[in-house]
């Protein structure tokens, strides 16, 4: 049964589900959209905007949380710096994914998540 089995695996295991969506999420971050599977747009979907909303408050401790998730320090500085005060007053929905049909090697659904300007 799969009762209140709510997370998405993405056929990996904990470790490499992990650094996965850290992966993924930094790419969102930095660069503002990403090309990538339908399913893996919609796991890094949630990470990305808790993150982004534990950067909001830019303090020494919401610092040390997003360096606890992410680990590349430039995403950190853009998350605090740029990404909070653009996103102060909005109350979430900080990302959109955009379905772009499918690949044409395995036939998998293709998306694009983007961050909203």
């Amino acid at each position: 049964m799969r009762h209140r089995r709510n997370q998405t695996t993405l056929d990996r295991k904990a470790d490499a589900r992990k650094a996965l969506l850290r992966g993924l999420a930094t790419s969102v971050i930095l660069y503002e959209n990403v090309n990538t599977t339908l399913a893996k747009a919609k796991a890094v979907r949630p990470f990305v905007e808790r993150l982004i909303t534990t950067g909001r408050k830019k303090s020494l401790h919401a610092r040390r949380q997003l360096m606890k998730e992410l680990t590349v320090e430039s995403a950190v500085n853009k998350i605090l710096e740029e990404l909070g005060p653009r996103y102060a007053t909005r109350p979430g929905g900080y990302t959109r994914i955009i379905k772009l049909g499918n690949r044409k090697g395995d036939n998998a659904e293709i998306a694009q998540i983007q961050l909203v300007k």
